[in-house]
């Protein structure tokens, strides 16, 4: 006898016959869908971040036709809604702060609506995080989809990208080096098609996490957003995702501790962002899956960087893809055992199955792991009285020789106060002092904003000075680089030690020892401790207020402590 299909969830709204499901079923209707969509087919969501204020996710219109096109190939029932987009190049004060806002709106839409399953359409770096971390807390099927990197900026006969070059060219114009007219032509070269940043920033990092996770298809990392292959695998999502309903391959299935430590070696192969620590941290809460500081620690030390891509290297995401993409260097980690290979991706193999054979096309831009692009570059986690619960630095964008450094401190109270007094000829500052920046952490920017990166004073960039080592409990742009210390736990505005650094202060950073010092002694520490005052939050009301009182250190994920931990997908009681 054939045994009878597990009812759908969706079946709860459209499988009933009485007044409710002929509620359900008749306004659904009402766009011309026939009775033959509620059948039982899997009632797939297509979770859309599109956006004309979100750059990056402006052709998103286009890319969710393709995946509904593969759902109905799949015989699936797709629908479309959108949810809160966030876009890091025009939203203020940071997308960061909104980044736990739109998980909430994520993870309330798929739970109170009639899906059986998720795909999840993601681009700017937020945007990445947000619906992962939403989908994750409701545990059904689901498949990221990533909206791909642009096409290669072009200036003057040579490739530039987003982000790193902003940071390098402003500088030049800090320093007299190139025109204001030359900086506007470049504004214009930089950014010439679709998609997303198309230097190894953060949003082609976490592209590159949905792939080495296995919650993306195979490619997802660096097909570009305008190459018709990018369109080629929404629509195999749009018709796996209609499987995996069927073969009850949940999201709690595919995010487990082997897939985290996957895509933890992953980032350290590419030279990947510093922010997705933080955002790996939190996706793993969600699910249930405890990922610490620590774990990024112990299975980043030994991986080097194989990717020669900016900020850390010379290529692009274009340039990556054409090699092999994320596909060639998750081979050169498994053929080196750092790669668990047994992990469960969404196509219903494992991570090794779906790359074990991947070409390489291009040893410049990837390398192996026996003649690495640079050695030992994974992300480093800091540890001393300046951060009892941590702080980070990645090593493959920094300055060699500032890897271990003892220098004077120079403190800034906050952004606001770092812009006033930077570019004043009498700042008293050298080359050998650090830099800190306070009071730009999850509460205290709030949102913890990448300011971390701070420009340099002018005067030592007219002297040709190109690097300091920097240290903040902010984060860093992905495309950012330079020796700068991030994320410090507690922040300042939480109490930490960083609120109670002052000028003069030596600080000592030792990354080979993972060790960052304040070279003061405990007593003095006390009586300033003693004389601190928290800061009072810069709005108190809205989300602003619930955010200020919820959100928890970097260390934890900068979550709201609320949302840690799975509900699942459980149906909401009825409306009628």
């Amino acid at each position: 006898m054939k045994k009878k299909a597990p009812a759908l969830r969706s079946a709860q709204w459209f499988g009933r016959d009485d007044i409710y499901g002929f509620i359900y079923r008749s306004w659904v209707k009402n766009r011309g869908v026939p009775h033959d969509q509620f059948d039982g087919r899997p009632v797939i969501g297509i979770c859309n971040t599109y956006s004309e204020l979100v750059p990056c996710n402006s052709h998103f219109r286009t890319l969710a036709e393709h995946v509904r096109a593969g759902i109905l190939e799949a015989g699936g029932f797709p629908l479309e809604f959108p949810v809160m987009s966030l876009g890091e190049t025009l939203l203020r004060p940071t997308a960061m702060l909104y980044r736990n806002l739109a998980s909430m709106d994520v993870e309330e839409s798929i739970r109170a609506n009639p899906l059986d399953g998720v795909v999840l359409l993601v681009g700017c770096d937020k945007t990445t995080p947000a619906l992962l971390m939403g989908a994750a807390s409701v545990d059904l099927p689901a498949i990221a989809v990533s909206g791909g990197p642009m096409l290669s900026g072009k200036y003057r006969g040579t490739d530039i990208g987003s982000g790193t070059n902003v940071w390098s060219m402003s500088e030049d114009l800090r320093a007299g080096r190139i025109s204001v007219e030359e900086f506007h032509e470049a504004e214009s070269c930089m950014h010439r098609s679709h998609g997303h940043c198309m230097t190894m920033g953060t949003a082609s990092t976490m592209a590159s996490m949905v792939e080495a996770l296995g919650v993306g298809m195979p490619g997802n990392a660096a097909i570009p957003a305008v190459d018709a292959r990018r369109n080629v695998l929404a629509r195999s999502a749009g018709r796996r995702i209609v499987d995996m309903v069927r073969e009850k391959l949940n999201l709690s299935r595919i995010l487990t501790q082997a897939a985290f430590g996957n895509a933890i070696r992953a980032n350290a192969a590419i030279g990947g962002s510093t922010n997705a620590v933080i955002h790996l941290i939190a996706i793993a809460r969600r699910i249930g899956v405890e990922l610490t500081l620590a774990d990024w620690d112990r299975m980043g030390r030994g991986v080097h960087c194989l990717a020669n891509l900016m900020p850390s290297g010379r290529y692009l995401m274009e340039d990556f893809y054409y090699a092999g993409g994320l596909p060639a260097v998750l081979r050169e980690l498994g053929e080196n055992g750092l790669l668990q290979r047994d992990a469960l991706t969404v196509n219903g193999r494992t991570i090794w199955e779906n790359n074990r054979d991947a070409p390489c096309w291009n040893r410049d831009v990837i390398h192996t792991l026996k003649k690495p692009f640079k050695k030992h570059t994974g992300i480093a986690v800091l540890r001393g009285n300046l951060c009892p619960d941590g702080a980070i630095i990645k090593p493959s964008a920094a300055t060699p020789k500032l890897l271990r450094h003892r220098g004077r401190a120079v403190v800034f109270e906050s952004i606001e106060d770092f812009h006033a007094r930077i570019d004043d000829p009498a700042l008293d500052i050298d080359a050998r002092c650090v830099m800190v920046l306070k009071n730009c952490g999850p509460k205290g920017y709030p949102g913890m904003a990448e300011v971390g990166n701070m420009p340099l004073p002018r005067k030592l960039l007219k002297k040709g000075v190109s690097d300091m080592v920097r240290i903040s409990d902010a984060r860093m742009s992905g495309t950012a680089y330079g020796t700068v210390v991030l994320h410090v736990a507690p922040e300042a505005a939480a109490g930490g030690p960083l609120a109670l650094v002052e000028n003069g202060d030596e600080i000592e950073l030792d990354v080979a020892q993972r060790r960052l010092q304040l070279l003061v002694p405990e007593k003095i520490l006390a009586k300033r401790r003693a004389k601190w005052r928290q800061p009072k939050p810069p709005m108190a009301r809205g989300y602003w207020k619930l955010y200020s009182e919820h959100v928890l250190q970097a260390h934890q994920g900068a979550d709201l402590d609320f949302l840690v931990g799975a509900s699942g997908a459980l149906v909401p009681r009825d409306n009628h």
